[in-house]
């Protein structure tokens, strides 16, 4: 354990050191970083896809945390898109006066972190999403990621992010990665408070929940995306073929914390809705849960090895009720009613109390690209003040107020 606390701090001192680079450069600086790297990740293509290759011939894990790793031209495209398209959003004031007193101003600011952690799972494309974020909001970082990707996320460290920076002026240690294996590197990034103030943390609901209750012990704050899955309520007036084609929207994947995991259907039209439902789930190979069920209502099909492919379905008495059953057995990630009737939409979106709610749309589109256009760190669920959905540069800061002299 001395190893690996020694091993995280020496990332940790490293992005410290670094952090004065990024703070401050200039919005120019930035965007071309980011361009940089988008450049960089299709022109070092052949490195990365080779890494990742090596991760998933190796990796031991059920078909949707397979995916979830795995790299492709098509994505590395995607993961470029993103980049230019980061580049082009407008960065935030980062000064404004927000009252005026008697004799003097009151001006508030935003000062970046310093130096922010963040823990993931074996998702490559996440080490790019959250180094562009930390340097949109002129922070450091410190990632940690599963140890399946973990020699993916070095060939884009040392491939594409490390150069990129260096040639847009930028200290390329500002973004560190931890090279070792093993589950204690997490509590070790966890614990250092005086280094790396603010972790991000995403991954299975225990896990996430094990690693919040370790870093406040150390007076470490967390962003946590603990747990997920995706609700849909077809409701009494829903268009039979709307609802089936959401179904099939939100079931592209099956290793996303927003697809579809609990879907319910209104008691009245459960023998109408139902044959369809299950067409639609034989011919993507999704299993269905009925009642009555030996499991929580809630339970995410996406972290249970070999049974990813399953979704739970249940009949409810109304869109409250829905609203009600979404609210008290899911993480309150996302959940949308299917309808026609707007008084029963309203009722719904109303009564939900979870960060995303939708109507006769998809909950796969709870995502930051997806929503806001700009890439996401993490989709954060707490039910308290604070950034709450998906989580942004725009909310990787600290707020001061300075009051000057008129």
């Amino acid at each position: 354990m001395t190893q690996v606390a020694d091993a995280v701090r020496e990332c940790a001192e490293a992005a410290h050191a670094a952090a004065g680079s990024i703070a401050a450069a200039g919005a120019d600086t930035v965007d071309a970083a980011l361009l940089a790297i988008a450049e960089r990740l299709l022109d070092r293509a052949d490195a990365v896809l080779a890494a990742n290759k090596a991760d998933v011939d190796g990796a031991d894990l059920p078909p949707a945390m397979v995916d979830r790793l795995r790299l492709d031209p098509a994505r590395l495209d995607g993961m470029a898109h993103q980049l230019r398209v980061l580049a082009e959003v407008p960065h935030p004031q980062w000064s404004r006066v927000v009252r005026e007193l008697p004799g003097a101003l009151v001006e508030e600011r935003r000062k970046p972190v310093g130096v922010i952690g963040a823990n993931f799972e074996a998702r490559p494309n996440v080490v790019v999403d959250i180094a562009s974020q930390l340097l949109k909001s002129r922070n450091a970082g410190v990632l940690r990621t599963g140890s399946a990707a973990i020699g993916s996320a070095a060939a884009l460290l040392d491939e594409v992010i490390a150069p990129a920076l260096a040639a847009s002026g930028l200290d390329p240690a500002a973004i560190q990665l931890v090279r070792l294996p093993g589950r204690d590197t997490a509590r070790a990034l966890v614990a250092q408070p005086d280094l790396v103030p603010l972790v991000i943390l995403r991954g299975s609901g225990d896990s996430t929940r094990e690693l919040t209750a370790e870093a406040a012990r150390h007076g470490v704050r967390t962003l946590a995306h603990a747990d997920g899955g995706g609700v849909l309520y077809l409701d009494r007036a829903a268009d039979a073929g709307k609802a089936l084609d959401l179904i099939e929207q939100s079931l592209d994947r099956l290793g996303v914390c927003n697809r579809l995991n609990l879907l319910l259907i209104h008691r009245d039209r459960w023998d109408d809705l139902l044959p369809g439902v299950r067409q639609v789930f034989d011919r993507l190979g999704i299993a269905a849960s009925l009642p009555p069920h030996d499991h929580p209502l809630g339970l995410e099909w996406a972290l249970q090895d070999g049974r990813e492919a399953t979704v739970t379905i249940a009949p409810v008495e109304g869109p409250a009720a829905a609203a009600r059953l979404a609210d008290a057995e899911t993480s309150g990630l996302a959940a949308g009613i299917a309808t026609e009737d707007r008084a029963a939409a309203t009722e719904f979106l109303d009564t939900y109390g979870g960060t995303g709610a939708f109507w006769n749309v998809t909950t796969r589109l709870l995502d930051g690209f997806k929503l806001l256009g700009v890439p996401e760190t993490g989709i954060n669920v707490d039910r308290l003040p604070g950034p709450r959905g998906p989580v942004t540069f725009l909310d990787l800061h600290l707020r001061q107020f300075v009051v000057t002299q008129r």
